[in-house]
């Protein structure tokens, strides 16, 4: 790891949310570092978003700390966004909805999430994968050293996964930003991922997806150099359909 690698950005210890006395988040503890690729996976209901919103400061925790370096500004991706149709919006303008950039800024941005020829485009015909990546040129005008994002590949074929998930790596290297994504697949992450976070409620497992990378069938399957791994889950416990949690070797 890095120096830089070394500096905390985001960290969350024992942290505990509950709803209507249901438990969301349970005990959960970990950091998110400068320049450091975190997935954060885990099934439906299992308190993703939540973990979000206590990240982004929209919630607070019930019990445990959440700590965030002074002045660190966080950059937001969210899922999808819905405007209103009936309004004329061009790329542009959505870019300067929260606030005046010069041309030149918004022309950087665009190129840099391979978006360059959409500045004068309407908004409301862009693809999938071209709105979400004007949403990530947008954040970028922040200048964050966190982009958080939610779940930013679902919608997206394949293809189309692999391509943002590629702009993901290189905006790591390039504008040297820590990144933290939630992704809808149990599965397939990142390739550049350096740490991938299981989350059921509570963390089940963490590790690197790399122990697959390097296997002649992933190879044959997505090519050397692709943008994507399977992570591979080591679970010492299974959730019981109670919500209980059952110990196992």
């Amino acid at each position: 790891m890095s120096d830089k690698m070394k500096e905390v950005l985001v960290k969350l210890k024992d942290v505990t949310v509950s709803f209507h006395k249901q438990s969301i988040i349970d005990d959960v503890s970990f950091e998110i570092f400068a320049d450091q690729i975190v997935t954060l996976i885990g099934p439906n209901g299992a308190g993703k978003t939540t973990l979000l919103k206590l990240i982004l400061g929209i919630l607070r925790p019930d019990s445990g700390t959440v700590w965030k370096k002074d002045g660190l500004k966080i950059g937001y991706v969210p899922q999808k966004l819905n405007l209103p149709r009936t309004i004329p919006l061009t790329v542009e303008r959505f870019l300067c909805l929260e606030g005046r950039h010069k041309r030149d800024s918004l022309e950087d941005v665009l190129s840099a999430t391979g978006a360059a020829e959409l500045l004068s485009r309407s908004i409301h015909p862009l693809s999938g994968g071209e709105m979400q990546r004007v949403m990530l040129a947008r954040t970028l005008l922040k200048q964050p050293e966190l982009l958080v994002l939610d779940e930013p590949a679902q919608g997206l074929d394949p293809v189309g996964e692999e391509q943002f998930y590629a702009l993901l790596t290189r905006l790591n290297q390039t504008k040297h930003c820590a990144i933290l994504m939630v992704s809808h697949d149990l599965h397939v992450v990142m390739a550049n991922t350096h740490r991938v976070l299981c989350l059921n409620h509570h963390i089940c497992c963490s590790g690197s997806p790399d122990e697959i990378a390097d296997l002649p069938d992933y190879h044959t399957l997505f090519g050397k150099d692709s943008a994507l791994a399977f992570y591979r889950h080591h679970h010492d416990h299974a959730h019981l359909p109670d919500g209980s949690i059952c110990h196992v070797d």
